[in-house]
């Protein structure tokens, strides 16, 4: 108890000095007492005195993926990823939070959903909101005019999430992006081959991808009477087309940002329009649209657009839907964005509604906001919801019943005797050695029957097994884990016998 009681002494004086002495009162003596004082008592305090309470789980909007989900996850990111470099993509990869003055102008409306981090050093940081600013960034910081990438990275946006739909506050993106200046509408069209090609192979079931331009949708804002210096906010609006009826957008334009009923009416009617090639031609000759010269160039690269897409085989893929907005600041021109028309979900049962599960377009103005000179990049990407995929392809596993393994083991390393572990140790590395996956367990005499039922639980499809006889007779015992089937083959042999099998 005196040891206690001088502790308990000790941490009183300690608490009756001022809370934030001046800088100079504060000695290295001081803190090294103080530090004292405090692991004195906590190592004091009773073993069985119960901790605070608190609910054990990941903070909100955010996951654990479990290795059978992992197994899923990578599959998919090797399809993506397969798809980028065939069309000639290098990969790159950028720091998961950049300087705060970086993103904010760059996002206008939506900054607000930025995780801001505490300022350890001097700068003001943010985790980044998205893949395609801190890639605009690179370009500039290393003077780059032409550039072909990929990246796979998260992302934080600090907003409601919808974990059903796969919505969270953290998530993986997968990006494409082409930068450089090049012909019209080629770099465009081959991102929504893209797309096309990763949404097939993914076998997500059937999919739209709407198309417009940002270039039309200012030319309607201009001529139905939106002030330019609100065509942001009404963008924003517009952009929720594909969640809220076209009733609530106008009462959210005239009701809570004040534009003029007339001019929502005027919006209203084109806005609701979407087709084809011929869409694009009737609105070329449109008397009031045609007044816009920015509309009328939208409209022009749209048409040649669709020719390129026709020859791309994807056209019956491709919807033009002026619905469409994007509501991030940046995009200039071409817009893009995939739906699924029906989601795969268990018999009877509604299917999972994700929303979109790629979008992307131009935005040729970004790279020249960070360069010192204001150079020009013009670039056209796109970016692949992995987390709203991922969310579809477990429903779809989970319906079929399908099974995942989780590991990629080929080959398990076991004996029915004692003392063999040292045999096992020789054997298991020959095999590592190879490139063989292979694993064993780590008992120094483990049971025969214990390793055959580890075998199958975890669908290993080979085991071999060393004995005292086949120790003896320089052989070992091959077995096929699925048959049960056995073959004695010679010890020199194994790697290669092995190999052949695997093949």
């Amino acid at each position: 108890m005196s040891g206690l009681g001088g502790a308990l002494r000790c941490w009183a004086a300690l608490l009756r000095q001022p809370r934030r002495p001046p800088r100079a009162a504060r000695s290295g003596a001081v803190g090294f007492h103080s530090q004292t004082a405090q692991a004195v008592l906590t190592s004091q305090l009773k073993p069985h005195q119960e901790k605070p309470n608190f609910i054990i789980k990941v903070p909100k909007g955010t996951r654990d993926l479990s290795p059978q989900q992992m197994v899923v996850r990578e599959k998919i990111l090797e399809k993506i990823i397969g798809c980028f470099k065939r069309h000639g993509a290098r990969g790159l990869d950028t720091p998961a939070f950049e300087l705060t003055e970086t993103l904010t102008e760059k996002y206008e409306d939506t900054f607000g959903l930025m995780y801001d981090l505490k300022d350890q050093g001097g700068e003001l940081l943010s985790l980044r909101y998205d893949l395609t600013v801190p890639f605009a960034r690179y370009l500039a910081m290393n003077k780059l005019k032409k550039m072909k990438r990929y990246q796979v990275g998260k992302v934080w946006r600090r907003e409601s999430p919808a974990l059903v739909q796969g919505r969270y506050r953290e998530f993986c993106q997968c990006d494409f992006d082409i930068a450089g200046e090049f012909d019209p509408m080629i770099p465009d069209a081959e991102c929504l081959k893209i797309m096309c090609e990763i949404l097939s192979g993914l076998q997500l079931g059937d999919f739209l991808i709407k198309v417009n331009d940002r270039r039309i949708v200012d030319g309607i804002f201009a001529v139905c009477g939106v002030p330019e210096d609100r065509f942001r906010t009404i963008c924003s609006s517009m952009d929720k087309l594909d969640k809220m009826s076209w009733e609530d957008v106008r009462h959210e334009m005239v009701a809570e940002k004040g534009l003029a009923p007339e001019v929502a009416d005027g919006i209203g009617e084109y806005a609701q329009c979407h087709g084809g090639i011929s869409l694009i031609e009737e609105l070329s000759k449109d008397p009031r649209l045609s007044q816009s010269q920015l509309a009328l160039q939208g409209l022009g690269d749209l048409k040649l657009l669709f020719e390129y897409l026709t020859l791309f085989g994807i056209a019956e893929k491709i919807s033009f839907d002026l619905s469409l907005a994007r509501g991030l600041d940046y995009y200039t021109g071409v817009i893009y964005e995939a739906v699924l028309l029906q989601s795969p979900g268990q018999a009877g049962k509604e299917a999972l509604n994700v929303g979109s599960v790629a979008a992307g377009g131009r935005y040729d103005g970004l790279v020249a906001q960070f360069d010192p000179k204001g150079h020009r990049v013009p670039c056209v990407g796109l970016s692949i919801g992995v987390e709203r995929i991922f969310c579809l392809v477990e429903q779809k596993m989970k319906a079929s019943g399908e099974k995942v393994r989780t590991t990629e083991t080929q080959v398990f390393v076991a004996t029915p005797q004692q003392n063999f572990l040292r045999e096992r140790l020789k054997l298991i590395a020959e095999l590592w050695d190879a490139g063989i996956k292979a694993e064993m367990l780590y008992k120094n005499n483990p049971k025969l029957l214990t390793q055959l039922h580890y075998c199958e639980k975890t669908d290993i499809p080979l085991m071999v097994i060393i004995g005292e006889q086949e120790q003896r007779e320089g052989v070992i015992k091959l077995r096929s884990v699925a048959s049960r089937e056995e073959v004695i083959i010679n010890r020199e042999s194994l790697v290669a016998e092995i190999q052949k099998r695997l093949s």
